[in-house]
């Protein structure tokens, strides 16, 4: 078959990226340089740069440097113990069980957990410590995005561990390596390529995250997919609310090309 025969194949696919993705880009975009009247502007995109707006931004990277950095430390060393268990399918299935739930159920079910009469608060009251607000913190916030992408991260590195070579290992232990050397010099480097796609695959959505941030975190917590979503659904502003899902898809795309641009430079270096 020649390539114009080929070519046939990736219509549908085109089709879709249009559809699907370039469409409602254009359309944000669109809808970001009108104000609330309706009038033609470009204050939307001034008004993104204001305390306000920066803020939310820093707290948006905050919070998702937050939840990728604690998905990281408590991934790795599962996807490591992982490697060495038997059943590995099975543990593979258990861990992966938990994303075939619908996202907004088990938020709900933390707001039980959590809750004032929830089974945390009861074990506090039992200890003497007496009943505490988890729910509507920063902590409640992390902790249940954690819950919810560390499948996202454990994934990526139990198979980049898989495709270690363990005669590495030995050959460090042959040379004195200590465990924490043998893991510092050889293990960790040879599965960076797994930890930058955990680290993608869960930073670049806890940028956006909007619902999990509202009914665990409430208002302690602003970011900008709760800007977008205020100016969406409360305040009717869609000028301002795609503006900054602009500015939001702007840096999405950023960080993607960055991490596409250091994974070339890992190979080369190879």
């Amino acid at each position: 078959m020649n390539n114009k025969g080929k070519s046939y194949y990736l219509i549908p696919y085109y089709l879709w990226i249009a559809l699907f993705v370039v469409a409602p880009v254009l359309l944000i975009i669109y809808y970001s340089l009108f104000d609330l009247d309706g009038h033609l502007t470009l204050n939307n995109y001034l008004n993104f740069f204001t305390p306000v707006y920066l803020k939310m931004t820093l707290n948006s990277f905050w919070y998702a440097f937050l939840i990728t950095v604690f998905s990281l430390l408590i991934a790795y060393p599962a996807a490591y113990l992982l490697t060495r268990t038997k059943h590995k399918q099975l543990w593979l299935l258990l861990i992966i069980l938990p994303t075939w739930i619908n996202l907004l159920l088990k938020t709900y079910a933390f707001i039980g957990i959590f809750g004032t009469f929830g089974p945390v608060n009861t074990f506090l009251d039992l200890l003497g410590i007496g009943e505490q607000q988890i729910l509507f913190t920063g902590f409640s916030f992390v902790f249940v995005s954690v819950y919810i992408f560390i499948p996202f991260m454990i994934l990526p590195i139990y198979s980049a561990l898989e495709e270690l070579n363990l005669s590495l290992l030995d050959a460090a232990r042959d040379l004195g390596a200590s465990s924490w050397t043998t893991f510092r010099r050889v293990i960790f480097p040879l599965t960076i390529s797994g930890v930058r796609s955990g680290c993608m695959a869960v930073f670049i959505p806890a940028l956006s995250l909007f619902m999990i941030t509202r009914l665990i975190a409430g208002s302690r917590v602003i970011t900008l997919g709760t800007a977008i979503e205020q100016h969406f659904l409360v305040t009717q502003d869609w000028g301002m609310g795609s503006t900054v899902a602009v500015f939001l898809i702007a840096i999405m795309a950023l960080f993607m090309i960055l991490w596409g641009g250091s994974r070339k430079g890992v190979r080369h270096e190879k």
